[in-house]
């Protein structure tokens, strides 16, 4: 059996049209693709990845967004390859990322009020949890992308965070008191990206749940202090792709020793997806998985483990 060469960056951006600043930004923030290195220090690509991003690139021009094709089974890549293939087209997909590009072309004019509006009118039609699983997460995906290949400013990605911040912290105080479990939602030191905090809450609160925000940036000591004086069942951090990786896991390990075994440890974000495996540690890849896991704690209980 022949082996396919593997592709450099230039020749893998003329197969795909994916640009070269794209799959850096991609490798950095999502771990895929993982190019090896020749021997002159070069990213190379090996065929079966060039493969995929081929077919990443087709779905993505349908509508949908890299973070969830990363994060995507084989099967599920496979079900929607073969949707695209048979002609099939997600029309709200393709609508939903009509709505984010003409977003992100606001950022760039720098209209607040306009984006404002098109933030909270997009919200109220589609309901708080599609709102931050559909728009809210792609957004900033493309807004962090522009950013690190230079299309934004450092001023743009701070006036669109602010946006996102005050349309979620409102939307999360207009939120029925929740029941149970009680969530402990913080980031630790050295993190200070808010943006993964508030759409949990968002979703979590929205779906019955306790939400106890301590804000980013909080020592490991005062995050066992607090689930203690609040009775946390549930302990949530958010990590970002800019939180150093080599950090994670110590970071995790020491915070899980800290807990009482009883309350659970959530960790989400794009800085935690690369986590291996650890006992007693829950991983959050999507939002959507938070959304499972509050399910699975409900029916623990329910079921008296």
């Amino acid at each position: 059996m022949t082996t396919l060469p593997s592709m450099n960056i230039s020749a893998v951006e003329r197969d795909t049209g994916l640009g070269k600043d794209t799959l850096r930004v991609w490798e950095r923030r999502y771990g895929f693709p993982q190019p090896a290195r020749n021997d002159n220090g070069e990213r190379v690509y090996p065929a079966e990845q060039v493969d995929r991003l081929r077919q990443m690139k087709r779905l993505i021009d349908q509508g949908h967004r890299p973070g969830r094709l990363v994060a995507a089974s084989d099967e599920e890549f496979a079900q929607l390859c073969s949707a695209a293939t048979s002609g099939g087209r997600n029309e709200t997909a393709a609508g939903e990322a009509s709505l984010i590009a003409r977003m992100i072309a606001l950022v760039k004019a720098n209209d607040v009020p306009a984006l404002r509006q098109a933030l909270n009118q997009a919200m109220m039609r589609m309901g708080l949890q599609r709102f931050v699983i559909d728009v809210v997460a792609p957004l900033n995906d493309a807004v962090g992308e522009a950013w690190m290949t230079g299309e934004f400013q450092v001023f743009e990605e701070h006036l669109y965070t602010e946006q996102i911040k005050s349309l979620l912290r409102q939307a999360i105080g207009n939120l029925p008191t929740g029941g149970g479990p009680r969530v402990l939602l913080t980031t630790p030191p050295d993190e200070q990206h808010v943006l993964g905090l508030l759409m949990v809450e968002a979703l979590l609160g929205l779906d019955g749940a306790t939400c106890i925000s301590l804000g980013t940036q909080t020592p490991l000591v005062d995050i066992q202090r607090a689930t203690a004086a609040h009775a946390a069942d549930i302990v949530a951090v958010s990590l970002s792709a800019a939180f150093s990786g080599r950090q994670v896991r110590p970071l995790l390990s020491q915070l899980r020793a800290m807990l009482p075994a009883t309350v659970e440890l959530w960790v989400g974000g794009a800085g935690a997806q690369p986590m291996p495996a650890q006992s007693g540690i829950v991983s959050l890849p999507t939002l959507q998985a938070a959304l499972d896991a509050l399910e699975s704690w409900r029916k623990s209980r329910a079921n008296g483990d």
